[in-house]
């Protein structure tokens, strides 16, 4: 199993940047895909962007392409989403989840990730 715990949100002007952390238990991290999702209010939770095991391939929702960028330190068994250019629509609670049945490609469905945090709130304003 993998335990994992966002950070990095918060409040920022629209235009402004945050850099969201999601730091992984255990050894096997390498062994995990990653993705990065949110939840607005009364909205379901959505894909924002994932990665696969080794960094090499990584997949974005349309809205957020050119301006998120995900990565992952498996030394430090963490991932990243740096995110650039925010706008008020970008408001939601973050969650990063792990997937281990396909590690090597990446997925959008959230029903393939099998752990997931608790989430960081981001609030961007106009």
């Amino acid at each position: 199993q993998v335990q994992l715990v966002e950070s990095g949100g918060g409040l920022v002007q629209a235009g402004g940047s945050l850099r969201l952390s999601c730091a992984a238990s255990g050894r096997t991290f390498r062994n995990y895909a990653m993705g990065w999702f949110r939840q607005a209010p009364g909205q379901e939770r959505e894909f924002v962007a994932a990665i696969n095991w080794s960094g090499g391939l990584t997949r974005y929702q349309d809205s957020v392409k050119g301006r998120f960028t995900i990565s992952r330190d498996n030394a430090k068994t963490t991932a990243y989403l740096q995110m650039n250019s925010l706008k008020p629509e970008d408001t939601a609670l973050y969650y990063c989840a792990a997937d281990s049945t396909h590690p090597i490609i990446v997925t959008m469905s959230r029903y393939d990730y099998d752990y997931w945090g608790q989430g960081t709130q981001v609030t961007v304003s106009s």
